[in-house]
């Protein structure tokens, strides 16, 4: 099963953000800087997940 890029990453931007905020409103509210947090960890997992090349599988040969 090969995944691009753009799915790779978007799973990643989606978990890191997903997991900041639900520490974020752990107290029933998101501050500015808890939201700020949210984008940061979506932005960072992007690019980090972004710029890392797919392994290309090892044929049987």
């Amino acid at each position: 099963m090969k995944v691009s890029r753009v799915w790779k990453a978007a799973a990643a931007g989606a978990s890191a953000g997903a997991a900041a905020a639900v520490t974020a409103v752990q107290d029933g509210r998101v501050t500015a800087v808890e939201g700020v947090t949210i984008v940061l960890a979506i932005l960072g997992a992007l690019g980090v997940v972004w710029k890392v090349p797919n392994r290309e599988p090892k044929g049987d040969s």
